[in-house]
């Protein structure tokens, strides 16, 4: 056999020890870029593949009102989620996960069955109750997870329901001003990442990671949670008394458009909003619905003509036969038979259509049109809340002298509440349009610290402050003297309007249906509070603004003010009284009383005594209040 030469032998053994070298250089390099240029990326695909993230919901932010007062807080909620791989016995977890959460074993089993890396069960998984969790933990299911999650609560139950909308189960903002402001109240989800291997087993000496969750802002509102509740507990009253189609109420710092109480009925609770008709939960009454305002509208008219000086309310007299003729149309007042002569002061008072009349024509069709626009009305308020409406005006080259003479006394137009009360706060603030808000200011959930502030916005000035002045002081014996008595409230002077507007359907004015309405202010001298109520189709009374809405309105305004702090006032145009008001008297200060003389008092009102001891230490409603003959003074005696 031929022997291989030296050379060639020595020229393999080096050719070999080249690429020996050259795959150690080679795989040196390798491992070089794996420990150090790719080393971060490699790691992360790594632990990507190995870890199970267990996802930790935030907390949304909270809703407060204007004075801290929690609206909509948050209450913690678990989740239950599971990593397939890591049950062991699948029909034992199966049976228990079916009971605990009283859901059927065929869709238990077929989530415990499941392939993916994680997975979690809906709706029964979610928002769990502390008992549940309980028995889940007990229960030390292999694979079963329960993860930090949230539900909102509502200290005060249905209170502001339509306003504040609701949330889904994935804590998603659905309506209202969780909707609209979805993005700020969410937070940033935080995780737990667990590392499993291949078959969903714990990788020893891997630590879980927490990334910890970041709170969502919290939003204050203009709401004043005592206000809110007073406006809660009149509609409440006033839905068992009348039985209404619906109603609603807003109440106003008329110097700012913020929004210090909102409320509608129906009504729902935003925990059980799928047990509720869309048309309920979906409608924020105050800002969507439209209709024709009556006689509240008249306010607009008279504002209009003081301005442009084409009325003296106390010199200049119009005669009322009690209709009028326009266009070969009868209008009418309410007052069939006319209110005969009177001065323009009178006309305020009385709502009388024809004395209004005659003011648009004075105006004219501009210039009264022109006001209207100058308002507010036929645009949208701007007020900071989904689904406001426009309202309806007629167009000016529709505008005859019949739509001309409707339009000065509120009929054949179509407004909103929001539109109205804006109008109205324009007319007795001194004159400046403001825009509605309810948004007061953002917070930091996590700091506290103010991320944004609402400002106060006033459009334009309408009408001079001689001549809002002039416009409250009309609206002042309206209340004292005129058709809006009901609203009366004794150590505050309270200025108002009722309104009284036939109900329209497919076109046509109903029979016997009408939407009663009242918009009252006080003090009337400065005013600090302005009060909208609507009652549709009230049943079982007179449907009249003055006999229905006042009187909730007076009830609303009285507490309101003592709720804010204002100062009652110790002057005021003195009530008339006719035969139809109730009697009513000052309450006397009881405090000190001894248990001996209250048995000897002859009040012409009820008493109710609680607590013990040998004085009167409280008393409500407080000393010198007035109140109607029949009330009941609720007094808590102690020893001093």
């Amino acid at each position: 056999m031929k022997k291989t030469p030296i050379r060639i032998i020595r020229k393999r053994l080096v050719v070999a020890l080249l690429l020996f070298l050259a795959g150690v250089v080679v795989l040196t390099g390798r491992m070089f870029i794996v420990q150090f240029v790719s080393h971060d990326t490699l790691l992360s695909k790594a632990l990507n593949s190995w870890s199970r993230e267990l996802p930790m919901e935030a907390q949304r932010g909270l809703i407060y009102d204007r004075n801290g007062e929690p609206i909509v807080a948050n209450k913690l909620a678990p989740s239950l989620f599971i990593i397939p791989r890591q049950i062991e016995d699948r029909k034992k977890t199966a049976e228990i996960l079916a009971e605990i959460l009283d859901m059927p074993l065929e869709k238990a089993t077929e989530f415990v069955g499941r392939k993916g890396s994680m997975e979690k069960l809906h709706p029964e998984g979610r928002k769990l109750s502390f008992e549940q969790v309980r028995k889940i933990e007990e229960a030390k299911l292999k694979g079963v997870y329960v993860a930090d999650d949230f539900e909102r609560e509502y200290p005060n139950g249905r209170t502001l329901s339509h306003v504040l909308g609701f949330i889904g189960v994935d804590n998603q903002g659905l309506s209202g001003l969780e909707l609209m402001h979805d993005d700020m109240l969410n937070g940033e989800k935080g995780a737990i990442d667990l590392y499993t291997d291949a078959k969903g087993r714990d990788m020893e000496g891997m630590t879980a990671n927490y990334n910890q969750p970041v709170k969502g802002n919290d939003l204050y509102l203009t709401i004043d949670s005592k206000v809110q509740s007073i406006l809660e507990r009149e509609l409440t009253n006033a839905q068992i008394q009348y039985n209404p189609d619906q109603m609603l109420a807003v109440a106003m710092n008329p110097k700012t458009g913020e929004v210090l109480g909102m409320a509608s009925r129906p009504d729902f609770h935003p925990l059980s909003f799928q047990d509720t008709n869309p048309d309920i939960y979906n409608r924020i009454l105050p800002i969507w619905s439209t209709y024709e305002p009556g006689s509240t509208f008249k306010i607009i008219t008279l504002a209009a003509a003081l301005e442009e000086g084409k009325v003296d309310l106390e010199k200049d007299q119009f005669y009322d036969s009690g209709s009028v003729e326009i266009a070969g149309t009868h209008l009418h007042c309410w007052k069939r038979e006319g209110h005969g002569q009177q001065t323009f002061l009178e006309v305020v008072q009385n709502s009388c259509n024809p004395g209004f009349i005659e003011l648009g024509n004075r105006l004219g069709k501009e210039k009264l049109f022109d006001y209207i626009n100058q308002f507010g009305f036929g645009a949208k308020t701007g007020i900071d809340l989904q689904g406001e409406a426009s309202g309806i005006l007629f167009p000016m080259e529709r505008v005859g002298p019949l739509e001309h003479a409707t339009t000065a006394f509120g009929q054949g137009v179509s407004v909103t509440p929001i539109q109205q009360i804006t109008a109205v706060s324009a007319a007795i603030n001194g004159g400046y349009l403001p825009t509605p808000h309810i948004a007061k200011k953002w917070t930091d959930g996590e700091t506290g610290e103010t991320v944004k502030e609402i400002q106060p916005k006033m459009k334009r000035q309408v009408i001079s402050e001689e001549t809002s002045k002039k416009v409250r002081e009309a609206l002042e014996t309206v209340v004292a003297q005129g058709t809006g008595r009901g609203a009366y409230v004794d150590t505050y002077r309270v200025g108002g309007k009722t309104g009284t507007a036939q109900k329209v359907k497919d076109g046509r004015y109903m029979e016997d249906s009408y939407i009663v309405s009242f918009i009252g202010f006080a003090p009337s001298d400065d005013p600090e509070l302005i009060v909208y109520l609507a009652v549709d189709h009230p049943k079982n009374t007179v449907q009249f603004g003055g006999v229905v809405a006042a009187p909730i309105v007076g009830n609303i305004l009285e507490d309101g003010l003592r709720s804010l702090g204002v100062k009652p006032r110790t002057e005021q145009v003195e009530k008339e009284v006719n035969w139809l008001d109730p009697v009513t008297y000052k309450v006397p200060d009881l405090i000190g009383t001894s248990t001996k003389d209250l048995k000897e008092m002859l009040l012409p009102l009820k008493l109710e005594v609680e607590g013990k001891g040998s004085k009167v230490i409280e008393q409500s409603p407080k000393p010198n209040v007035t109140v109607n003959e029949g009330t009941t003074i609720r007094v808590m005696m102690g020893d001093e």
